[in-house]
């Protein structure tokens, strides 16, 4: 047997088995020994069988005798069966549908048994138990023996996760065959055996071992710390190493007079923070080294990023390429969605007409230019081979756009600056085509507002410097933020009324687009946008103008939508969470966000900003159906956090990292997920890259880790 080998080859494996493992992304053997178990089933309770009773979930000690296997007399399920005595007495044992299980031990064997005791025609029997066996007859209170060392103890059963066909048994069965045939000296450490030492993590050996057979809870939290820490490692090093591949190459040189840089940051309508001067500052530092700055903005809803692109935009924007005395160096922005590109468009305006300096504006409906040669205080629609025209040729500077901007026919003549907002949204190989220079790499700002641990933001963005931004602007007032039951709803409505005649604007927020099937399996009883719509304008708000907004809308018609709502032709917005990220209504006071348990926190963190564009007291109302448990606990802390970073940590340390931000989202396992919750280990692991890489920039001398890090490359996608 071998780690490459795939697992039919020796396991006897059933169609729907053979389904399952596929499911699960178990094609190897090595696949089935990464296949960590999620828990240890330690319920069970050790008696003689004299003392059991019926429906007790139990681990018996004894020998096994009458082994066979033969096929149920009604239903034909193939079935194994056995009887387990003791110095009490015996019972039987049948395995449904497993009945290669009895050909596992040997007749007369001392084994230990655990499994529900079940019923049938007044007798007692174990049904599908768990059978290891065991050197010698322990007594009934002995100690279970270790799947793999029988003078040790075992912690529990593993519980793996399953699918339809491959249960936990099956997994713990066929990695004891796999250990009973010695494949783990056939496996290679990839981690150096210093840093092992360093931090006292077992050996790959072991710690396979540990993680499928715990001898107890200390031996299974040290297998467990030891594969979180060489995932997160190995992540480390492919980030670090990208990092270090980047500044080798040559990037244009931004050296801007501090005296420029207050006189546009003068220009702007509010003060501008401490914390934004000092990411203005970071950004224009790294650009002035001749490397291509890599560098995560991250600030809080409302906390004044794109004021910090703009400052940083017009430093490029007005410096000439190298050896020219006129020109300019260009900038790609690049948004997520079409309504918030088109809404960085109109900020760029504002932010440079008095310069003169073209603007362009490129999305799958079309493409826009500022200023336009009839109106020079308005843009106009161009198309879109005269606007990658005049990109190509250097006459617009700064192109914004959405996923348009990576298309191949996009060619920019000195492309100094790329500026993703919303980094978590856009994929690594996009980021990449956009990123592509013969010359001059061009620098990076990667900017989002979505609140990430600290511990996350070290792990997922390695390769990138953190600037955060923790002030609001002066002025803002925090959202007062409300969880209201059902039976409250007049009063909230009686608050939007408060609102609207005041000459404000309101979101209301669905789950849904449509209301769901009553008929269908299943179907979720939640809010939708269009039924809502209906009923809030016909008997709660008759005469305001409600307008919608979804995903399944056309691009046109929420350009429509969206326009009409900021002119406040539209005084209520319903919408589903299409309207998350970056739409800017500074008028609107209030949202409303129904089902709010079936959102994520930063989710409701993001939608609850909506509101907070002005310096008006603004109001968030969060409906939930439940009244306790972990949905309240969450909600709670949606009013009590502070700020967007503390609610991010707080749900980091409530639900975990994996169902915090998703391990298909990431491309990380479950386990190393768990183990980015350690500020202590990241850090370890980050600091452990950086001196390897020092040492072993090629990998040279260690080619088994230089595989996993070019590995991490492939399956890791920072999404």
């Amino acid at each position: 047997m071998n780690p490459t080998d795939l697992i039919p080859k020796h396991f006897r494996i059933s169609p729907a088995q053979a389904k399952a493992l596929k499911k699960l992304g178990l094609v190897t053997v090595y696949d089935l020994l990464y296949h960590f178990p999620v828990r240890y089933d330690t319920e069970t309770e050790v008696k003689r069988i004299i003392d059991i009773s019926k429906d007790e979930t139990v681990t018996l000690y004894g020998r096994i005798h009458g082994l066979k296997t033969r096929k149920a007399w009604v239903k034909k399920i193939p079935m194994g069966e056995g009887i387990l005595t003791d110095e009490t007495g015996s019972i039987d044992i049948m395995w449904f549908n497993q009945p290669y299980i009895a050909k596992m031990v040997h007749e007369g064997q001392a084994v230990e048994v655990r499994g529900k005791v079940s019923v049938r025609k007044d007798k007692l029997y174990l049904s599908n138990p768990e059978i290891k066996p065991l050197g010698n007859t322990p007594s009934p209170t002995a100690p279970s023996h270790s799947l793999f060392n029988e003078s040790s103890t075992t912690f529990g059963l593993p519980v793996y996760p399953e699918s339809r066909g491959v249960t936990s048994r099956w997994m713990y069965y066929s990695v004891q065959k796999i250990f009973s045939l010695g494949l783990l000296k056939k496996i290679a450490d990839p981690i150096p055996e210093y840093i092992l030492k360093q931090y006292n993590l077992p050996s790959l050996e072991t710690a396979l071992v540990w993680i499928h057979a715990p001898q107890n809870e200390n031996d299974s939290i040290s297998a467990r710390k030891r594969f979180a820490f060489e995932e997160i490692f190995i992540i480390q090093l492919h980030k670090q190493k990208e990092r270090l591949d980047a500044h080798k190459r040559d990037a244009f040189r931004i050296s801007k007079p501090q005296n420029d840089i207050e006189q546009f940051i003068k220009r702007f309508p509010f003060a501008p923070t401490n914390a934004q001067r000092k990411a203005v500052t970071d950004i224009l530092t790294d650009m002035r080294k001749g490397h291509p700055m890599s560098r995560l903005l991250e600030g809080d809803v409302g906390s004044g990023k794109t004021a910090v692109a703009a400052t940083t935009v017009y430093a490029v924007t007005t410096t000439p390429p190298p050896n020219q005395t006129y020109g300019a160096l260009q900038t790609a922005y690049m948004a997520p969605t079409e309504i918030l590109a088109g809404q960085h468009f109109e900020s760029f305006i504002q932010f440079f007409s008095y310069l003169n300096i073209n603007v362009g504006l490129i999305t799958g409906s079309g493409c826009k230019k500022f200023p336009s040669k009839i109106n020079p205080k308005k843009s106009t629609d161009i198309s879109r081979t005269q606007l990658l025209k005049w990109v190509e040729n250097g006459e617009i500077p700064i192109l914004i756009g959405t996923h348009a901007l990576i298309q191949k026919q996009v060619k920019f003549k000195n492309l100094a600056y790329i500026i993703i907002d919303e980094q978590h949204r856009f994929g690594t190989a996009q980021r990449q085509k956009l990123r592509r220079k013969d010359d001059f790499a061009p620098h990076l700002l990667s900017m989002t507002a979505t609140p990430i641990p600290r511990t996350l933001a070290l792990t997922i963005y390695g390769d990138l410097d953190l600037t955060l931004l923790d002030e609001m602007p002066a002025g803002r007032k925090p959202v007062i933020t409300e969880i209201i039951s059902p039976d409250e709803r007049n009063k909230v409505y009686k608050k939007i009324h408060e609102e609207l005649t005041a000459g404000r604007q309101a979101y209301v927020i669905c789950p849904r687009i449509n209301e769901p099937d009553p008929d269908k399996e299943m179907a979720l009883n939640t809010k939708s946008v269009v039924e809502e719509a209906a009923r809030l304008q016909k008997d709660i708000f008759p005469t305001y103008r409600i307008g919608i907004l979804h995903s399944k809308m056309t691009p046109d018609k929420k350009e429509h939508v969206m326009t009409d709502f900021k002119e406040g032709k539209i005084h209520i917005l319903i919408a589903t969470s299409v309207v998350e990220v970056g739409v800017n209504v500074p008028n609107a006071t209030v949202i409303l966000i129904e089902g709010a348990e079936r959102f994520g926190l930063a989710q409701l963190h993001q939608l609850r900003g909506r509101v907070l564009r002005s310096s008006h007291q603004a109001h968030c109302f969060v409906f939930t159906e439940h009244k306790t448990g972990k949905s309240i606990d969450r909600l709670k802390a949606l009013v009590s956090a502070k700020n967007g970073f503390e609610l991010a940590e707080f749900d980091l340390a409530q639900r975990g990292a994996g169902e915090l931000y998703g391990r298909k989202q990431w491309g990380i396992s479950d386990l190393a997920m768990e183990g980015i919750r350690n500020i202590k280990m990241v850090e370890a692991a980050r600091r452990e890259a950086a001196l390897f890489l020092e040492i072993n920039p090629d990998f040279k001398k260690f080619p088994l880790l230089g595989e996993r890090v070019s590995q991490a490359a492939k399956e890791i996608h920072f999404e």
